[in-house]
């Protein structure tokens, strides 16, 4: 399955669900493994993003729709690239 990295802002309305219900973050991850992406790893990060995130997903399309979803709550904003691992990278090169 393809890969994809998203990293994620919050907005000042997700900081402050954060602050109030940590455990929100767990029960988003669940969301977005039922909408069929895996999170592969998760880190919170210092700098002009608070998370990034590793996907697994089916295709495009799928990525495109917890992006949306996510986005679409007013809670934080993504950037979402996708991921080639080095090894396709070098046989894509061949």
């Amino acid at each position: 399955m393809p890969y994809y990295v998203m990293l994620t802002t919050m907005t000042d309305e997700g900081r402050r669900t954060l602050k109030k219900t940590p455990s929100r973050l767990w029960e988003v991850n669940k969301e977005v493994e039922a909408m069929g992406a895996k999170i592969l790893a998760q880190y919170a990060l210092l700098g002009p993003y608070d998370f990034v995130n590793v996907l697994e997903a089916p295709d495009n399309q799928a990525i495109v729709k917890v992006a949306a979803e996510l986005g679409s709550r007013g809670t934080l904003q993504t950037l979402t690239m996708a991921a080639l691992s080095v090894d396709e990278l070098m046989a894509s090169l061949k």
